[in-house]
């Protein structure tokens, strides 16, 4: 069986998304499974949105079919297996290490190891379990604009009717009628939105945009290799001081722990390198289509569902100062078709040499990142 395992072959009952199945020649192997493995590749997107925390979305799983327990879900979500590694344990003189299965992953490995860190309270926090209502959509994204906390939501009778406000519980005492909040922010969440006449434009721009991030992956990935191999070199060259006795056991397993663990964050960060090489016309036709039809999907959508969308949009939380949401931080790709609007609207008589120019500018403000890929494939399988 350890052998097999080193091999890269999963060994035991297939977990949930996978299945147990048999080779001609009788080897055995898992294999993805329908509809399971939507199941679990959704559970470990809305796990690295941050969104909400592990046991709501357990409760959103199993209705959309996921079929094992909660504690079972927390053993599956840290389950290495899913993108595409086998655990060899510590056997003796061997250390214990991970390989590349045989099977197919169902996630990447940046996106398995996101919700590690998530998990870990080494990113970006789970935000607190809230019980809201159609009313406060926005509560738990929503802070107050005087002290940063969250903001509540409460109701108070007037003469005819129940009046909703989301108000700070500090001494600021700030208070914003909900309705007013809800315009206001579906007003901003407008702004993000392409002008449905000019749609290829910004496929366009933002498949310029793409080719250019892949190259710069393209890049990155050749230096993160050659510190992985550096690092290698230098475990290679004091193992060989140690089988020389040149340097004492305890120093080689300091300098092997160092250098493991530098090697292991290097390959971490190899693998959240994108990859994608294929077209990526569908995605964006998708994409930039529910970007147009952006406040509809959020006014149409259920309670949770409208607050996933407001979680991938606006990634950190929001405020409200002098009739404006203001936010650190706006999706990378729905940030550039902002800014795309901004410039469309100074450019009435467009040339090809203002797309060109344009498309360098989009790409230039830093905005959109390696993770590009991952916001456009979000951004049109979402809606």
């Amino acid at each position: 069986m350890r052998r097999a395992k080193k091999e890269g072959r999963y060994m035991g009952i297939a977990p949930f998304g996978y299945a147990n199945k048999s080779k001609e020649d009788g080897s055995k192997y898992i294999a993805l499974v329908e509809p399971d493995a939507s199941v679990m590749r959704w559970i470990f997107e809305e796990l690295a949105k941050g969104i909400f925390n592990t046991e709501q979305i357990y409760h959103m799983a199993c209705r959309r079919g996921f079929k094992r327990t909660k504690n079972n879900m927390w053993g599956l979500i840290r389950n290495p297996v899913y993108c595409g590694k086998i655990f060899i344990p510590k056997y003796k003189d061997e250390e214990s290490r991970f390989v590349t299965g045989q099977h197919e992953p169902l996630i990447s490995e940046g996106l398995f190891y996101n919700v590690q860190d998530i998990l870990d309270g080494k990113s970006r926090l789970y935000r607190p379990k809230i019980k809201t209502v159609v009313d406060f959509p926005l509560r738990g994204f929503f802070i107050c604009p005087k002290c940063q906390k969250k903001l509540q939501g409460s109701k108070c009778k007037g003469r005819h009717k129940y009046y909703h406000y989301y108000h700070c519980e500090a001494q600021c005492k700030f208070r914003i009628n909900s309705e007013i909040a809800n315009e206001l922010f579906i007003e901003d969440l407008n702004k993000y939105q392409p002008i449905a006449e000019v749609k290829k434009l910004y496929s366009s721009i933002l498949y310029e945009t793409h080719r250019d991030l892949a190259n710069n992956a393209g890049e990155q990935k050749r230096r993160l290799v050659e510190q992985i191999k550096d690092y290698e070199l230098r475990l290679s060259n004091a193992r060989d001081l140690l089988l020389t006795s040149k340097i004492e056991a305890d120093d080689y397993k300091l300098m092997k722990d160092d250098y493991g663990a530098r090697i292991a964050n290097l390959e971490r960060e190899l693998s959240t390198v994108t990859k994608d090489k294929h077209s990526i016309e569908e995605l964006l036709v998708k994409g930039v289509d529910n970007l147009i039809k952006l406040s509809d999907s959020y006014l149409k959508r259920d309670l949770s569902d409208a607050r996933s969308l407001i979680g991938l949009v606006y990634p950190e939380n929001f405020t409200i100062h002098e009739n404006k949401v203001q936010t650190a931080r706006v999706n990378k790709i729905v940030e550039s078709i902002y800014l795309i609007n901004k410039q469309l609207k100074a450019k009435k008589n467009g040339t090809k040499d203002d797309f060109y120019l344009l498309s360098r500018e989009v790409t230039g403000t830093g905005q959109i990142t390696t993770s590009f890929l991952d916001d456009l494939k979000k951004l049109a399988f979402y809606m």
